[in-house]
């Protein structure tokens, strides 16, 4: 176990989804006090994670909220007494139109920015306060590889993926001085059931030609790097893009 993370209180928003539940499966495994933060109501998952002998709270949010996002900030330091980490997982992804960028809906666009970047500003605008009594803190920021990819057809979401790596690095020199760290987690092509289900996998299959290791990235690929950004392992690290990918050499 871990014992850096033991009783520390870790928010991981989008919890629901395939990579969120992963991290926090990981998290409560390690002793961690977990927040479920999602749109989706998560009450029945953080039972389970109780009735197994774990710590954890389902709060709703929804990013696009300001009032949700303080509302959920609150509610974790009411409950545990502290915020160590947040993990900013929320994302708008599968609601995303794939195309040319003369074809993106005005609201799309405007959706995607709103969920992907002033979502995590408010998340970390909310939680950093929390940080300061406490004496530190870790922020981790999900990006994407795309942006260093450069995909094309899918411009809203790659260049608001993008904006999360400057946010990243900006928020790390604003917020160093009070002993918080700030890192960007980047996963690479990890297939959603349900997207493969409507598109196959043809995505998948030529991702992993462009990998050093030649398989499909799963959403417990990611859990070692995220414990590494959130534990004291990494306590001099910030600023910093994690790219998770296999060794995947862009094309």
């Amino acid at each position: 176990m871990n014992d850096s993370l033991k009783d520390k209180t870790i928010i991981v928003t989008g919890a629901g989804g395939n990579i969120g539940r992963a991290y926090c499966d990981e998290l409560i495994r390690i002793g961690a006090n977990v927040v479920l933060a999602d749109l989706a109501d998560l009450s029945g998952v953080a039972a389970e994670y109780r009735s197994a002998g774990g710590s954890a709270l389902a709060i709703k949010l929804d990013v696009a909220d300001p009032e949700s996002i303080e509302a959920m900030a609150r509610a974790a330091y009411e409950r545990f007494g502290a915020i160590d980490g947040i993990v900013n997982n929320a994302g708008f992804f599968k609601g995303c139109t794939f195309g040319s960028f003369m074809d993106i809906p005005v609201d799309e666009w405007d959706r995607c920015y709103q969920i992907n970047v002033r979502g995590v500003w408010l998340c970390c605008r909310a939680v950093v306060p929390y940080m300061k009594r406490r004496g530190g803190g870790k922020i981790v920021n999900i990006s994407s590889n795309t942006p260093y990819k450069g995909v094309p057809n899918f411009l809203h979401y790659v260049s608001s993926k993008a904006a999360i790596i400057g946010l990243t690095r900006a928020l790390a020199r604003e917020v160093g001085e009070f002993n918080i760290q700030a890192n960007t987690l980047c996963p690479d092509l990890i297939p959603d059931p349900d997207i493969v289900a409507k598109q196959g996998t043809a995505a998948d299959e030529k991702t992993i030609a462009q990998r050093c290791l030649k398989r499909t990235q799963t959403p417990g690929d990611m859990v070692g790097s995220l414990i590494y950004l959130l534990d004291s392992g990494s306590d001099f690290v910030t600023g910093q893009s994690l790219l998770v990918n296999g060794g995947a050499f862009f094309q």
